[in-house]
């Protein structure tokens, strides 16, 4: 048997095809600068958190558990569908891998959408980034809100503590907006990079010898999800 003939007719590996080690250490530097600039967000709510605790605890009331809770469900599904594309062009199955891309997409839009919903529910009662009217009575059972200054006034809050606990859920909202806002650019981004890797592949670029960029974008939208399950429970669960 001729073993040099049989070497030279072998597949190569997808390595060797891509950079593979490379793109993956590249990848991994990148998510590691993500993840540094989400652990000090995290870090920044933590603190005032412990420092402005009434006001985190009354001002998390105005936030949609339901609604949250959809959104973790379609990014979990989103990041399933994700697994499978991957694997589906692992496996050479180019056509399911593009439909898989695409659903992942749709997934990713319908967060979007109600993200928009969320949004345009707490301009509608006045509360924006740093400058918030409003808040959900914590002792109403139909969601009605109240303005700050008369559950103040009702609470009979004396004026210095009263100061504070609207300064307080000032800052809550300001990190909610910011927080959530700079995740969905990220979701924006990955979509789009997920766009991308979908035309590649129906245009054949992608092979199961050669998918290190469906792999990378992939492991970028696992850390799209991996953000928003600590975001949840961080925003809209923790009193």
């Amino acid at each position: 048997m001729n073993h040099t003939g049989a070497l030279e007719h072998k597949h190569p590996i997808h390595e060797e095809l891509s950079g593979y080690e490379g793109a993956k250490l590249g990848m991994w530097l990148f998510l590691a600068t993500e993840l540094l600039l989400f652990g000090v967000l995290f870090a920044t709510f933590g603190i005032l958190h412990v420092k402005f605790l009434d006001s985190f605890k009354l001002a998390h009331h105005a936030l949609d558990k339901t609604l949250g809770g959809t959104n973790t469900a379609v990014l979990i599904l989103s990041s399933l569908s994700a697994a499978l594309a991957l694997d589906s062009i692992q496996r050479g199955r180019q056509k399911l891998c593009s439909f898989l891309l695409l659903l992942t997409i749709l997934f990713a839009g319908g967060f979007l959408v109600i993200k928009y919903v969320e949004y345009t529910s707490k301009f509608s009662h006045h509360i924006y980034p740093g400058k918030t009217e409003k808040i959900v009575d914590p002792k109403s059972h139909s969601h009605e809100y109240i303005t700050v200054d008369d559950y103040i006034t009702r609470e009979k809050i004396a004026p210095l503590e009263g100061e504070k606990l609207k300064k307080g859920v000032n800052l809550f909202f300001s990190c909610y907006f910011l927080m959530t806002g700079i995740h969905g650019l990220h979701v924006v981004i990955g979509m789009s990079i997920l766009f991308v890797l979908m035309l590649g592949v129906r245009k054949g670029k992608y092979t199961s010898w050669s998918y290190t960029s469906i792999e990378n974008g992939v492991i970028y939208w696992h850390l799209v999800d991996l953000i928003w399950i600590y975001l949840f429970p961080l925003l809209y669960l923790i009193r």
